[in-house]
């Protein structure tokens, strides 16, 4: 299987000021680890690497690194990316932590959770939550799928959909208790009673409201006032 190639180099200074020219020239400081090997500090073009991401697996990708520089002649990894760090104004990639990765060997990522179909229980007037959005599973890297589809066509009111209902393809696990709910087809009566019981557990003890509580206080105030005051007038 073809994966998204990229060129780096190994860099052989460390420390901001090297980071700061390296992101100067438009190259991204990274790191590769992993599989019970030394780490190696590299250098990236930042347009390269956004480049070469699958547009639908994103974080997903499965990367060959080909590296120079490092004294040993040019090398071929397989890697993914583990933790990418962005600038928070520039939105500019500021560093990129790569993880070595085999073919032989499980990678634990998590995937899209998509739902497909029209349920029967929307259709009688019933609501669709979906209670999960991604998927964590253990695959090879060449069997990660781009999402897991879900269908749910088929739920009517009170009912639901768990771990154990997925069509997952060969290779691949999901990492969550089969029991666990991934859609259901609720009542709009039953929902409306979710929202009821959530608003009454916010309300504090003694059934009013802070600021009811604070204008109740400042009325019995106002009263002991206008008490005191005719107790003065009457002396």
């Amino acid at each position: 299987m073809d994966f998204a190639k990229v060129e780096v180099e190994v860099r052989s200074a460390t420390g901001k000021g090297t980071a700061r020219r390296a992101r100067a020239k438009g190259h991204v400081p990274a790191v590769l680890y992993g599989l019970k090997e030394a780490p190696v500090a590299l250098s990236l073009e930042a347009r390269t690497l956004i480049r070469s991401l699958d547009k639908e697996k994103k974080r997903n990708t499965v990367f060959s690194l080909h590296i120079s520089g490092g004294g040993n002649g040019a090398d071929s990894v397989t890697a993914m990316i583990r933790d990418v760090q962005i600038h928070p104004v520039t939105q500019n990639l500021v560093h990129v932590d790569f993880l070595r990765v085999s073919l032989d060997q499980e990678v634990r990522v998590s995937v899209p959770l998509a739902l497909k179909g029209h349920p029967v229980g929307v259709v009688n007037g019933g609501n669709l939550h979906q209670s999960v959005h991604s998927i964590p599973i253990a695959a090879k890297p060449a069997a990660i799928p781009v999402k897991i589809e879900l269908d749910v066509s088929g739920l009517n009111i009170g009912q639901a959909l768990h771990v154990s209902d997925l069509q997952l393809s060969e290779g691949v696990r999901a990492l969550l208790d089969p029991k666990d709910g991934l859609a259901s087809v609720v009542a709009p009566r039953a929902e409306k009673a979710e929202a009821e019981t959530a608003a009454a557990a916010a309300t504090p003890e003694g059934g009013a409201a802070p600021a009811e509580g604070a204008a109740a206080a400042g009325k019995d105030k106002d009263k002991d006032k206008e008490k005191e005051g005719g107790e003065k007038k009457g002396k």
